[in-house]
């Protein structure tokens, strides 16, 4: 099925965003895990993912600079990106940097797998 890349620095959360998607129908894809921004984009020219879910706080490179690098090298790619309450302004950024949509955590598990059906159009 499809490829995903999830981007987070707790691992916790890599794990409940996994666990949403497979229960959601996606038991079949792949998921490829990074902790940060600048694995995130190693990974992502490693393995050319369908989707990236990302963090936007995040240590060594915050999900924002990571998603611009990922769009300025990979014009096409499909980036959701997850912050917390009262990130407004970052998810402004995000959505004007090329982010296809948003989750706010903690995040609703049905929210996540419709976000990412539908940017995946399945």
């Amino acid at each position: 099925m499809a490829k995903i890349l999830l981007v987070d620095d707790a691992a916790f959360m890599r794990m409940m965003i996994k666990n949403s998607l497979t229960k959601g129908g996606f038991a079949d894809s792949t998921f490829v895990e990074a902790q940060d921004g600048m694995e995130a984009v190693k990974k992502f020219d490693e393995e050319n993912p369908d989707l990236v879910i990302m963090d936007i706080t995040m240590p060594n490179m915050d999900g924002l600079q990571a998603l611009k690098k990922i769009r300025e090298a990979h014009p096409d790619a499909k980036v959701i990106m997850c912050t917390a309450m009262g990130q407004e302004s970052m998810v402004v950024d995000a959505i004007k940097s090329g982010a296809k949509d948003f989750v706010v955590k903690p995040f609703n598990a049905e929210r996540i797998t419709s976000t990412v059906k539908t940017i995946l159009g399945v």
